[in-house]
């Protein structure tokens, strides 16, 4: 049991911190936006369940680690509505216990549906903030894996040597889409086996545009995890790392976190429109096993991770689900329309049918991260 559980478990430390950075940062976002239109925080929690250790700021806010390291959030001032606000003075009252304090203007409810927007939206902007820095700091400090995208070798019997290319050949664009990096070509491929893709390179000089259709391959790392990928079945150059500039690593930085956001929301519709298994989909059993892993390599694979898990961060709670940020951000959109929120009952049963999505994703993604780490198989070998 300690072999099947030793991936994700054997390494908590690089857990913690991936996880801890992740959220602190997405915390922080609606924390300085909400200071930023003047709404009180009434509290700051990295984490859920019982408080760790905390303290409380000259400003009221209450700044805690709580026991249960799977998110945080920070409570905002007046954040429920006058009926809900009417209800908990109620309570108190009934109680004998002293009345809520009410700090007038600083209230979330009280902020205009773009000011609530700005709070919400602030959450994920800083995780996709946090991977351009990320990769920014990265490539100016160690520099950028690179490599021309020319292609050195075509392997026999390949999707490339259907498609005609040959040794020399500059890959320029693929279904449209500019290529500046060997790596920009592996980035496609991988995400589009079985597809038929238009490569435009140039031979000699010359333009000329090819129809390639990626193979279909399963590849195992060296921890045994599976990966369906395409693969045209070309070599490129020499890879080369070059450190950049400041302003160039701010620039590719950016570019980057664009890149790794497209080619998620393409992995995340192949999953929806079927093309591409769930089994892609973990959580966070399968975050402790890459962390542990990664950190092995050092420092910058840990970095290069936390930009990752950043900006999918970033999508997830961008998705429109009640409860999530992007839930909200579609009833901000109905309010601003309309003049007028959403009914208190509407919102009641979206914010139930989230939690239900929320549940069955948690559910799917935990059963993935059991059968990627073996347990399945464990209790099946124990129970047979």
């Amino acid at each position: 049991m300690f072999d099947v559980l030793g991936g994700a478990f054997g390494t908590i430390g690089p857990f913690l911190v991936v996880l801890g950075v992740l959220i602190f940062v997405h915390e922080l976002g609606h924390y300085l936006a909400a200071r930023s239109v003047g709404v009180h925080v009434e509290a700051f929690s990295i984490g859920f369940g019982g408080e760790l250790f905390g303290w409380t700021d000259r400003a009221g806010t209450r700044w805690k680690v709580c026991w249960i390291p799977l998110g945080g959030y920070v409570r905002l001032h007046g954040a429920e509505s006058p009926e809900d606000r009417a209800r908990l003075e109620a309570e108190a009252r009934e109680k004998g216990l002293p009345l809520p304090e009410w700090r007038h203007g600083q209230t979330f409810a009280e902020k205009s549906v773009g000011r609530r927007a700005w709070v919400v939206a602030a959450g994920p902007l800083a995780n996709f903030l946090l991977a351009a820095v990320l990769l920014a700091a990265t490539y100016s400090i160690s520099g950028r894996p690179d490599t021309a995208p020319i292609v050195t070798a075509v392997q026999p019997g390949s999707a490339a040597e259907r498609a005609g290319l040959a040794p020399g050949d500059r890959i320029v664009a693929i279904d449209g889409r500019t290529i500046r990096r060997f790596e920009d070509v592996q980035a496609i491929v991988r995400l589009r086996p079985e597809q038929t893709l238009s490569v435009a390179v140039e031979r000699d000089g010359r333009p000329l545009v090819l129809t390639a259709t990626p193979d279909l391959r399963e590849v195992s790392d060296r921890f045994g995890n599976v990966t369906r990928i395409g693969l045209l079945g070309v070599a490129g150059g020499v890879p080369e790392v070059r450190r950049l500039d400041p302003l160039s690593a701010v620039a590719a930085g950016a570019g980057e976190t664009i890149r790794i956001t497209e080619q998620t929301l393409v992995a995340l519709w192949q999953i929806i429109a079927g093309t591409r298994g769930t089994e892609d989909l973990g959580g966070p059993l399968r975050i402790a096993q890459l962390s542990g892993q990664v950190a092995t390599g050092g420092i910058g694979p840990l970095v290069a991770l936390i930009a990752l898990l950043s900006v999918n961060l970033a999508l997830i709670n961008l998705f429109p689900i009640p409860i999530l940020d992007g839930g909200h951000l579609v009833m901000y959109a109905y309010e601003a329309v309309r003049g007028k929120p959403l009914p208190p009952r509407a919102q009641e049963y979206a914010f139930r049918g989230g939690l239900a999505i929320l549940l069955t994703l948690f559910v799917l993604a935990t059963w993935n991260d059991l059968i990627q780490l073996r347990v399945v198989d464990w209790v099946v070998r124990l129970v047979g």
